[in-house]
């Protein structure tokens, strides 16, 4: 009698489909420029890519019909957009990837049927930058001489990801803490390693030199170390600058201008930059050195300009000017009329007051003349002009007629002008005569209300009548918002508001008023216009797929969401083409249709039409008898077995999808053909009895060719006939396969010492706080904590490989790493009973450091996901050397051995663990460890 000792694997699901209608599926594959990082866990689904490289994934997704793709990004808790908007290809490609586009990929398919199929991914993007250093002093920095302090900090940063790790020189010199007594480095609180500061105390002779910061991140994705050195001397000082320009400078658009920095102190050598205040400088500056010229100026490039000097030694220096460009805009009149008298007609007699405004830049130049009929005015008793006063009302000037006279009839011109010249004037002429009236608004009557339809063009009007014809202002009078181009008011010299593309949410009613501008400045006439947009009925659901038995009865509801007019709403049920009830709407929002019971001419997609004056909205409902299509078995991996040299055989398991929604499955129509090939060879699997929700069904294929790989198609068949199909694939890879044949004449074991690249099929639990790192002391780098973890293998080679749990920053007291054995499949001896053989559980672990915490080993049991049995535990330093652990375990079904290291009270925590083996038998009493073991029985578990 035998038994097998195997590792069971996952396989991935190929999700195509056939003709027929079916939920979506979906899996990311990934192709371009990915880094082989061992730090990576792909059970995380972590793509790692260094910055500037090529991201591609692809989306691949099964489904009919076709389901639609979408691509979104999330980084942290934030969703954050990229490209404007998603991405609706299958395959997302960014050239060039950028730190700030890492995050977690999305991919979501949807076709209407079922729930959408979502899977992610998370992108890493690595970099290092150039690292900068940065000189301080403590105190005394206004000193004539920097370092009349004698302390100095030379701080460097560097920014990247992962984690950059510093080390300074002095000249060939490596500085270390503790190796010189006038050296310093430590990282300032709350930076999180992120900048490392060397501090010189006491500054001696020796101390003047070149400092070097080396920037690394251990070569990951190929990035190199980066340097950056700094020459301290006895000269060393800050930088200071001086402006050779005037503050501000006032200048004529298209003129020329040359803004000119200059160092006046500083060293090492300060460079010259020029920014701007609000944006970037304006493209066609030309810069050389400290000298900036802007060529042809224009109002854009009005603002603060600011020469910055910077050496990296204290804080940089910087001086400033600002920029204004003469500018003349926005000539305005209004008129005024006597404001002792009710009547807002001009009359012989009364006062007429003209007001004029521009806007100017700058505004203290600003002049204003006034003209009658083209010959100049000046101020009398009876015409009176004010000249602007920027305290009261800036760029304003006002013409007072008092005692109106006919002859005062005529063109009053104001005309606006710069003192500093080379502007153009602002001309504004003003019509006062006996027909000068104010203005009157009305709505022509068919103008109001207006009826349109979603998407169409509109325009809304008011006449307006009186001379002059002042400028319409329009706004919304029913709610405070925005309208269409998003400000509050638009504003119109005809009286007409023209929108593009009316959507629902502009229906409502608008306001046209006059404006004191180029008009009377009297109380503002104003009228009403009210818009009413039509839109078709939205409707719910759009699309619902309903699957259901024979004599079962459905009932389909379609609701209305909102709809314009609501008032004329019909409806009409449709089966194909066939029409089978119609009617209005009453006080309900909703119609329904029943049908009591199913037969195959009820199965189809039936329609329901909401109707009204703009157009119609549908609800569509597919009616089918088809059952689900069954889910492969994919949470635990399947038994995969050899027998034989030349064929392996395979335990097939599976779910059924809502067994009980539709008809009892009859059968399984089982298809199979060799990867590549045309032909599927098919045979019907007889089901007995009904199928439980959850129930795992089994069906074991053999006779399978090694190392070919298979397709296997499942199909259940009702009374309906074939419901949706599932297909998966079966590969055979020799290194993936696990199976150790135990029988009584001979004995195999398991051994792994974590020497090949996928350290025995080991893996990473997702659920704990971090992970075991593979490692070997030739090339554990200077993230090594000295005082702990071992300083070669269990053999003693220093090139030879452990696992082990790294303790240092940022791992916080009583962290979890677990790292998950492969999953091993005991059958029993006999085929009547369970069998009680024990297994020699063995490793070596290693426990050196005065932070030590705990090693724990548990065992978990197929269909005791939940359940971990304790089979052995250590804590403390146990010095630095490898000990061995011998346990005796005794599992009754599939298990796997679960390596937990907790993190101590420090950074000298480092645990180890090396040669694990699992060989059939008791361990030899005298190997028992003296410590007391925990020693587990199980009862039988049944999945």
């Amino acid at each position: 009698m035998s038994v097998w000792l195997g590792l069971c694997l996952a396989v991935v699901p190929v999700g195509t489909r056939g003709k027929v209608l079916s939920p979506p599926t979906v899996r990311i594959v990934h192709s371009g420029l990915a880094c082989n990082i061992e730090e990576e866990r792909y059970s995380e689904r972590v793509y790692t890519i260094r910055e500037g490289e090529t991201l591609e994934l692809t989306c691949l997704v099964t489904g009919h019909p076709r389901p639609q793709i979408r691509w979104t990004k999330t980084a942290g808790s934030a969703s954050d957009r990229f490209q404007d908007s998603s991405v609706f290809n299958e395959t997302l490609r960014i050239t060039n990837i950028q730190r700030h586009q890492g995050g977690r990929y999305y991919c979501k398919a949807e076709n209407g049927l079922g729930s959408p199929a979502i899977k992610s991914i998370r992108v890493d993007v690595y970099y290092l930058d150039d690292p900068i250093v940065t000189v301080h002093q403590s105190i005394g920095e206004a000193k004539e001489q920097f370092y009349y302090e004698r302390t100095v900090f030379l701080r460097c940063v560097a920014n990247s990801n992962p984690p950059v790790r510093y080390s300074w020189r002095r000249g060939q010199e490596v500085l270390l803490q503790g190796s010189d007594k006038g050296v310093e480095i430590y990282e300032p609180f709350f930076t999180q390693g992120e900048t490392k500061i060397l501090k010189l105390k006491n500054l001696r002779p020796q101390d003047y030199a070149n400092y070097s910061c080396i920037a690394s991140v251990r070569s990951v994705c190929n990035i190199p170390d980066k340097m950056v050195s700094f020459r301290l001397s006895n000269k060393t000082a800050s930088p200071s600058i001086k402006l050779l320009v005037d503050d501000p400078i006032v200048v004529n658009p298209g003129e020329a201008i040359t803004l000119v920095c200059v160092t006046t102190g500083g060293e090492p050598a300060p460079t010259l930059t020029w920014v701007r205040s609000i944006g970037a400088l304006p493209e066609k500056t030309v810069l050389n050195g400290g000298t900036l010229t802007i060529p042809a100026i224009t109002l854009d490039d009005t603002g603060t300009y600011s020469c910055i000097a910077n050496n990296n030694v204290g804080n940089p220096a910087k001086k400033s000017t600002n920029i204004i460009v003469r500018a003349l805009k926005k000539g305005r009149f209004w008129i005024t009329p006597d404001p002792y008298h009710k009547d807002d007609n001009i009359q012989i007699g009364r006062e007429v007051k003209i007001s004029c405004q521009v806007e100017a830049v700058p505004s203290e130049e600003l002049t204003f003349s006034w003209f009658k009929n083209g010959r100049p005015l000046r101020s009398s008793e009876r015409m009176v002009i004010t000249q602007t006063d920027p305290d009261v009302s800036p760029g304003t000037t006002n013409l007072d007629i008092i005692d109106l006279k006919f002859t005062d009839f005529g063109t009053y011109t104001c005309v606006a002008s710069l003192k500093g010249g080379g502007i153009s004037d602002i001309s504004i002429d003003v019509n006062i005569s006996s027909s000068t009236v104010p203005p009157n608004l009305t709505v022509p009557q068919e103008k109001s209300p207006l009826v349109t339809r979603e998407g169409d063009i509109i325009e809304l009007q008011c006449q307006v009548t009186g001379k002059p014809k002042p400028i319409i202002l329009w706004s919304r009078a029913d709610k405070e918002i925005a309208m269409p181009d998003g400000s509050m008011q638009m504003e119109s010299y005809d009286g007409i508001l023209r929108i593009v593309n009316v959507s629902r949410e502009m229906t409502g009613t608008y306001r046209c008023q006059t404006s004191q501008y180029n008009g009377f400045n009297v109380k503002p006439r104003e009228a009403l216009v009210q818009l009413i947009v039509q839109y078709p009925p939205a409707v719910e659901p759009t699309f619902l797929e309903i699957r259901q038995g024979q004599g079962r009865s459905i009932t389909m509801s379609c609701r209305v969401l909102r709809a314009y007019p609501t008032r004329v709403l019909t409806y009409e049920w449709r089966l194909g083409n066939k029409l089978l009830r119609t009617g209005q709407f009453d006080a309900h929002d909703s119609t329904e249709y029943i049908v009591s019971s199913l037969s195959r001419d009820s199965y189809g997609i039936y329609n329901c039409n909401i109707i009204n004056e703009a157009g119609a909205g549908r609800c569509s409902f597919l009616v089918t008898g088809k059952a689900y299509a069954p889910e492969f078995y994919y949470d635990t991996y399947s038994p995969l077995w050899q027998n034989r040299p030349r064929v392996y055989s395979y335990s097939l398991q599976w779910t059924q999808m809502n067994p009980d929604a539709v008809d009892r499955i009859l059968a399984y129509r089982l298809g199979i053909r060799q990867a590549g090939q045309q032909r599927w060879w098919e045979q019907e699997i007889t089901v007995n009895g009904n199928i439980q929700k959850g129930e795992l069904i089994t069906y074991n294929l053999t006779e399978l060719i090694k190392p070919e790989a298979y397709e296997v198609r499942l199909t259940p068949i009702t009374r309906f006939g074939e419901g949706d199909s599932t297909i998966r694939v079966i590969k055979y890879s020799g290194k993936e396969i696990l199976c150790l044949s135990i029988n009584s004449k001979t004995s195999s074991e398991f051994h792994c010492g974590f020497e090949d690249g996928n350290i025995c099929l080991f893996t990473q639990d997702d659920t704990d706080n971090f992970d075991w790192t593979k490692q070997s002391t030739a090339t554990r780098d200077t993230k090594y904590t000295p005082n702990t973890g071992p300083n070669a293998d269990r053999s003693g080679s220093k090139e030879g490989f452990y696992m082990y749990i790294e303790t240092s920053r940022p791992r916080l007291e009583g962290e979890k790493a677990r790292l998950l054995s492969p999953v091993f499949s005991v059958a029993p001896k006999n085929p009547y009973g369970v069998t009680n053989t024990a297994y020699c559980f063995s490793f070596y672990y290693h426990m050196y450091g005065q932070h030590i915490g705990s090693l724990n080993v548990y065992l978990r049991l197929k269909g005791q996901t939940t359940i971990e049995n304790p089979v052995w535990s250590s804590s403390g330093n146990k010095g630095q050397h490898w000990n061995q652990a011998r346990v005796n375990i005794h599992p009754t079904t599939s298990f796997q051995l679960i390596f937990e290291g907790i993190r101590g009270p420090g950074i000298e925590g480092d645990i180890a663990i090396d040669d694990v083996s699992i060989v059939e038998g008791e361990c030899m009493k005298a190997d028992q460890p003296k410590l007391a073991l925990l020693k587990m029985w199980f009862v039988q578990t049944i999945f």
